[in-house]
């Protein structure tokens, strides 16, 4: 069975070749672009992994990442932050949340498959 991937993030762009690439690897993929709507849908969905934009609009990645390390069915879900606001000490900000892996946009295709691959190898299948 495909693992299930959600991408949470509000651009269109970005949220559309995440997926894209995700889905030309066999994942089976949720996208999300409203932050306030992701761990409704990672409760109905429930993902194997979790991308996670850090600057939506109306919430947080932040908040969602803690949110769901603090839900009982979402805890044990990986989180792959990606951002592009990657200054000092966002990284262990983003980590202390919760975040299992952290990539700096723009993120290449390679690293992002190795990032997702790896957090995915972490979890029991």
């Amino acid at each position: 069975m495909a693992k299930r991937i959600m991408v949470v993030e509000d651009n269109d762009l970005n949220r559309k070749l995440f997926c894209d690439v995700l889905k030309s690897q066999g994942f089976t993929v949720e996208p999300v672009g409203d932050g306030l709507e992701a761990l409704d849908k990672a409760r109905a969905f429930v993902p194997d992994l979790m991308i996670m934009d850090i600057q939506l609009p109306n919430i947080s990645g932040l908040e969602l990442i803690e949110g769901a390390k603090a839900d009982p069915l979402l805890r044990a879900i990986p989180v792959l932050a990606v951002t592009a606001y990657a200054g000092k000490g966002d990284e262990d900000r983003i980590r202390e949340a919760g975040a299992d892996g952290y990539l700096a946009k723009p993120v290449s295709i390679g690293p992002f498959m190795a990032a997702v691959k790896r957090l995915l190898e972490n979890t029991p299948a």
